[in-house]
């Protein structure tokens, strides 16, 4: 296997110059990278992270048929008005991608692109809330948005949801077996279902073995990226578990983030305060998630990390560090998970 071939696994696309880069780093452009102390690295990263969890918050009910009705219906076009979209046509998990489309922002039944880029559903109920805004509590409600959504999937209200899987031969058979103490499909047990499937999709990566003691899970520039992510205090806002997820926070905190007129948490609750501010996002498969931020308008991870620390950190980041921190970034990558091509801002519908 290529030396190219096994970064483009661990980080996705990358233009050669990058690739060059990092190969670069990895063997011999962080000889510092050896000094660093893997088990007292690992007892600081312990106290700021956690491995992702067996199973995800609310799926103590979530049967194995609960589950394969939810993955059904996550596939199923006819939940959107002309029949064209289903969940995963914008958070794709077919042929290994990462629970995204890898484009700025997704086209709907109409052809009218959203707002916003469309994140992942690997590990989305651990976060504090749902959607960039967190209008969403949980899995459960964000999962009835999209199908009534005039500019996504479109359908009049959820009793043309329900109409339409009733007349199905099989789904009124498979929500009995699902939900036996209920006596009829309902717009809520869809909910229900899709989101007891998403509740399924916890990713594996190389960091979470670190973490639960494999201090040689990280290569020297990881181990470095991970030192550079703590000392620089990208850990303010992506810790835990999902490294990000569980907080709000203003992009542009140090420096304004220009590239979007998006007001962020503003809309939805109407207070100054709340000017562009956004769930941080989980970092977990960011390597494998680009484009970057609300607006999806940052195609390279490195620019990405370099931007975080000019807008939220007050810090022009490095060269070197920008490598390392990316490389990290890298090994929070689902291992089962396929790197694509990514299609540009440009050249997206």
């Amino acid at each position: 296997m290529s030396t190219a071939t096994r970064f483009r696994r661990s980080f996705g696309a990358a233009s050669a110059t990058t690739l060059g880069v990092l190969v670069a780093a990895l063997f011999g452009g962080f000889g510092q990278a050896t000094e660093i102390d893997p088990a007292a690295l690992r007892s600081r990263a312990l106290s700021l992270f956690q491995p992702l969890p067996a199973s995800m918050p609310g799926s103590s009910k979530d049967t194995p048929a609960r589950v394969a009705l939810g993955q059904r219906l996550f596939n199923d076009t006819r939940l959107s008005l002309d029949h064209s979209q289903s969940c995963n046509s914008c958070h794709r998990l077919d042929g290994g991608r990462a629970g995204v489309d890898n484009l700025p922002t997704s086209p709907g039944v109409k052809g009218e692109n959203g707002s916003r880029n469309s994140p992942t559903v690997l590990n989305a109920g651990l976060q504090l809330a749902q959607f960039w805004d967190g209008r969403a509590a949980d899995l459960h409600e964000q999962a009835k948005g999209p199908l009534l959504n005039p500019v996504e999937m479109a359908m009049p209200d959820g009793a043309a949801v329900v109409a339409r899987l009733t007349a199905d031969a099989s789904y009124p058979t498979e929500f009995a077996t699902a939900f036996p103490d209920e006596s009829a499909i309902s717009y809520e047990l869809v909910a229900e279902s899709i989101a007891a499937f998403e509740r399924t999709l916890i990713s594996h990566d190389r960091f979470d073995e670190f973490l639960q003691g494999d201090e040689k899970a990280l290569r020297p520039v990881e181990l470095a990226g991970l030192q550079a992510f703590m000392d620089n205090g990208c850990t303010a806002c992506h810790s835990g578990a999902g490294l990000g997820g569980n907080s709000f926070m203003k992009l542009g905190l140090v420096k304004p983030y220009t590239g979007s007129a998006d007001p962020g948490r503003q809309a939805l609750t109407g207070l100054a305060s709340d000017i562009h501010v956004f769930k941080t996002p989980m970092l977990r498969n960011v390597a494998l998630t680009a484009p970057y931020f609300h607006d999806g308008q940052v195609s390279e991870l490195g620019e990405a990390v370099r931007l975080m620390g000019e807008h939220q950190l007050g810090r022009s980041l490095d060269a070197d560090s920008i490598v390392a921190i990316s490389a990290f970034l890298g090994s929070l990558s689902d291992q089962t998970r396929a790197p694509v091509n990514l299609i540009s801002p440009a050249a997206s519908p």
